[in-house]
């Protein structure tokens, strides 16, 4: 039990950071995140909400009070990053890696998450 805590709470720690590191750049690199979105085909004014649904979803992951909410926002993650690391891969800018990173933190978090639970 005490190794499956680690493992959730190093992966879901890695995911937080690596989110807070993708909302800090939405609101700090505001022009270099909207020219990606230009160019991924995506209007410029979805790049607040995300960041802040980004936000959102974190704190329903670190909470533990809302279970259905948790299952939502790891859903909503889910969709994220696959529809991410295609957005990437079809452009061809090479930065479908942080996505499947992502991808493979929330498994490894959702799993152990319902492991311990």
């Amino acid at each position: 039990m005490k190794r499956d805590k680690i493992i959730y709470y190093v992966a879901t720690g890695l995911l937080t950071l690596l989110m807070l590191f993708s909302v800090s750049m939405y609101f700090f690199k505001h022009d270099d995140v909207a020219t990606m979105f230009t160019a991924f085909g995506y209007p410029t004014y979805i790049i607040y909400p995300y960041a802040i649904a980004k936000l959102l979803g974190l704190f329903a992951i670190w909470n533990p009070n809302f279970k259905i909410i948790k299952e939502w926002a790891y859903a909503g993650f889910f969709f994220a990053f696959i529809l991410a690391f295609f957005a990437h891969y079809m452009i061809g800018d090479g930065e479908q890696t942080g996505a499947l990173i992502a991808f493979v933190l929330l498994i490894v978090s959702y799993i152990f998450n319902k492991r311990i639970n």
